[in-house]
């Protein structure tokens, strides 16, 4: 029980520097760069049509580039720890990974509408278990569809991940899936994660992991959305 209640904690404390980290580039560097942006607009404008083509073209890849570092930050805060997960709970935070992903992603709650919050670092672990499991399902599977199934019951949330694609991505979380991680995540919880992917049949990734409720009081208190992606 120890060793498990020290698992926890190191996994709550990696996810609280997560969210740490992310507002810090959210409300630092990012902030900072979009600030700049309309400096560049105005020196733009200011210029207009006096400066020489190579200085204004100058100017514009400037522009460019700066747009392209915001995307690239958001990305990276996002990817850390985003902000919905922490503000809404699991349900919209999978809501928007399937509307980012170039597939068609089905979001499926067992229980509709709503999946109440849960434990932090199972919200956390379940969700990254579906990014990776997305990006690994973009890179290899050859998939057209991907349909994710959530679950709270009897104490232990549940995630599958199941696709279309050509299979064969091996038998455990450690062949080559980039999952080792996130089984050393989900073990940490008390939970485990299980991978099968019979050649030609698809891939599918389920995580079960042990947690609890947060209290209704809590839940009041923070920002809710419903609904689902179908």
């Amino acid at each position: 029980m120890e060793v498990r209640a020290s698992r926890g904690r190191i996994v709550a404390a990696a996810d609280a520097a997560r969210r740490e980290l992310e507002r810090d580039l959210h409300d630092g560097a990012q902030q900072r760069l979009v600030m700049v942006a309309p400096t560049l607009l105005r020196a733009r404008q200011r210029l207009g049509g006096t400066a020489d083509p190579s200085a204004a073209q100058l100017l514009a890849d400037c522009a460019d580039g700066l747009d392209a570092a915001i995307g690239e930050l958001r990305e990276l805060a996002r990817g850390l720890h985003p902000a919905v997960l922490t503000d809404a709970g699991l349900l919209p935070a999978l809501r928007g990974l399937a509307q980012r992903c170039p597939l068609d992603v089905h979001l499926r709650p067992a229980h509709p509408p709503v999946l109440g919050r849960l434990d932090p670092s199972a919200e956390a672990a379940a969700y990254f278990v579906v990014a990776e499991a997305l990006a690994n399902t973009l890179k290899h599977a050859q998939a057209t569809g991907v349909w994710i199934t959530v679950d709270y019951s009897d104490g232990a949330l549940r995630v599958e991940i199941v696709d279309d694609g050509i299979g064969g991505a091996g038998s455990s979380p450690g062949s080559g899936s980039g999952l080792l991680g996130l089984l050393d995540r989900v073990a940490a919880l008390d939970g485990t994660l299980t991978v099968r992917s019979e050649p030609g049949a698809g891939t599918g990734i389920a995580a079960i992991i042990p947690c609890a409720q947060v209290p209704q009081a809590r839940q009041e208190s923070e920002p809710r959305q419903t609904g689902c992606a179908t």
